[in-house]
């Protein structure tokens, strides 16, 4: 049974955070399933660490930006979802010249609170990276967010 309240594809995703640190890092959903995001990053220069690895930091924000869309798709349209913690546990090294996989499902759906989990591997399959996003649940309208949301009508 699919998890996501809102209708929206990998491109709608991809044009909106186009200027945003997803996209300038060449983060990339390539598959909504029905309860997990599948998403790749190539591992460049932008992403290493001084010796040639993809660095710690940047493998928190593929994991956290995963789970924040996940947490979104899965709210109406008059909610979103805000991070309130975020953990990794680095496994492997990945060296610059890879594209990592990552996928991420949700631990809990509660009302007010999210947990997504996300599992990043090197080419050769190896887990390099696995974190916990949690996310709290909160009105648009507290924000004062007024904007287009992913998968509304007009995207």
């Amino acid at each position: 049974m699919a998890i996501w309240k809102r209708a929206v594809t990998p491109d709608v995703i991809h044009a909106r955070s186009a200027r945003t640190v997803a996209g300038l890092l060449g983060i990339r959903i390539t598959e909504i399933g029905p309860d997990f995001l599948r998403a790749e990053m190539p591992v460049d220069e932008r992403h290493a660490q001084p010796f040639g690895l993809l660095h710690g930091g940047v493998s928190v924000v593929l994991s956290e930006s995963l789970g924040s869309i996940g947490c979104i798709l899965t709210l109406p349209e008059t909610q979103l979802a805000v991070g309130l913690e975020v953990n990794a546990n680095h496994l492997a090294g990945v060296p610059v010249g890879q594209t990592v996989t990552a996928e991420c499902r949700p631990l809990h759906l509660g009302r007010r609170t999210q947990v997504w989990q996300t599992e990043i591997r090197r080419a050769d399959g190896r887990l390099a990276c696995v974190s916990r996003l949690t996310c709290t649940v909160v009105e648009a309208a507290e924000l004062g967010y007024a904007g287009p949301m992913l998968g509304t009508k007009g995207e």
